[in-house]
């Protein structure tokens, strides 16, 4: 593994300490960071194994560092966001809805570059990395949904994030998917990652 991804993962790995000091809801943050004990060591599995660019694992540091802010402070009360509310004059605090948006833009990458060692094209590629990001994102909702009535239902808008909107998980997913979209924009950037990681 490469010096400068060994760099980001003790700047994430530093930074989910920090927000794993005094949580607002320490259950709420247990629960949030499941899926971080369980991908965490996968990422860097796959990474020896895939050899990552450099910018995919930018990337997902941005998004995993804001995924533990939000655990922090929760999503629907993540209180450095408060100011963008009060100045578009939002009803609720949308940082989980920017969260999942970025989920779509900034994790497309990394699993472009799995799907393009198993993909005969960059057209195909790009398909199955879109798929993936839709069924990644529906499946999340379902588990967040599930974990909360089972385990701490008096969590349940805590930690899912509704803010009283019934459309809430409908909502992240659609963001997820137009943030993968825009990737596809980038056609010809990711014709030459193809041809690179090939």
């Amino acid at each position: 593994m490469e010096k400068s991804h060994k760099i980001i993962y003790c700047i994430y790995i530093l930074i989910w300490i920090i927000m794993a000091i005094n949580p607002k809801y320490p259950e709420d943050w247990l629960l949030e960071n499941i899926l971080v004990f369980l991908f965490f060591p996968f990422v860097l599995w796959s990474d020896i194994k895939y050899k990552y660019t450099l910018l995919s694992i930018f990337f997902l540091l941005i998004f995993a560092s804001l995924h533990s802010l939000g655990s922090h402070f929760t999503y629907a009360q993540m209180e450095y966001f408060n100011f963008i509310t009060q100045f578009f004059g939002f009803e609720r605090n949308h940082f989980d809805r920017v969260v999942h948006f970025l989920f779509g833009l900034l994790v497309f990458r990394i699993l472009f570059e799995i799907i393009t060692v198993y993909s005969n094209s960059v057209k195909s590629s790009l398909f199955f990395t879109f798929s993936l990001v839709v069924c990644i994102a529906t499946i999340y909702e379902l588990l967040e949904w599930l974990a909360a009535v089972t385990f701490y239902p008096e969590l349940g808008m805590a930690f899912l994030g509704t803010q009283g909107d019934i459309w809430d998980a409908h909502k992240d997913t659609l963001l997820a998917c137009i943030g993968a979209f825009i990737n596809i924009i980038f056609y010809r950037s990711y014709k030459k990652l193809w041809s690179l990681k090939r």
